[in-house]
């Protein structure tokens, strides 16, 4: 057994047994700090007990948006102090002026997918996105996969195990695609039109 496996099995350990309180915890601790995902536990729980699993998906976000919004005061207190000791001011100014072009997309895009959502909480705080468009996208995006993980496991309820553990980043990877051709495609647009 692998450290992923041995963390992922603690992970059930603990949290499991306090059921939607441990989903919060677990949800806002990831936002954050911590590296297991809640969908491991959200998949149990709904498993479980699939008439919750709406009520499952609701904790999460919540849990997952306050811990991402505490991630993000971690960024904007000291997170510019600790960056600017490991990256050189010239590459801080162009992440920044990337994060304001694109931020709220991007916290869409990670709320959303495999992506490592707590690196995207801190950055937001980090380069100063708006608090405000922080929330709506992590909203979105956590509302987004964890609904979508609880209507599926309500409907197919083992048998979606199966497709979620097969696909999940699959599945993730061509929504932010799509996301991103979207962003594109709009720029374009807006651009062919001030022409």
């Amino acid at each position: 057994m692998g450290i992923v496996d041995e963390l992922l099995r603690w992970t059930r350990e603990v949290f499991m047994p306090i059921g939607d309180a441990g989903l919060f915890i677990l949800a806002f601790l990831e936002s954050s700090v911590f590296p297991v995902p809640p969908d491991v536990l959200l998949i149990a729980l709904a498993l479980a007990n699939p008439a919750l699993a709406l009520y499952y998906a609701t904790i999460a976000t919540i849990g997952s948006v306050l811990g991402g919004v505490a991630g993000y005061y971690i960024g904007l207190k000291g997170g510019r102090r600790v960056a600017k000791r490991i990256f050189s001011e010239r590459m801080l100014a162009r992440a920044d002026e990337y994060f304001k072009e694109y931020g709220v997309w991007a916290v869409l895009i990670a709320a959303f997918s495999p992506i490592p959502y707590k690196v995207f909480t801190i950055a937001s705080g980090i380069f100063r996105l708006s608090l405000k468009g922080f929330i709506i996208a992590s909203i979105i995006g956590r509302g987004a996969r964890f609904y979508a993980e609880a209507v599926l496991i309500m409907l197919w309820g083992e048998q979606m195990l199966a497709f979620i553990d097969e696909n999940l980043e699959i599945v993730s990877l061509a929504v932010a695609v799509a996301i991103i051709a979207y962003i594109v495609l709009r720029r374009r647009l807006t651009k062919a039109r001030r022409v």
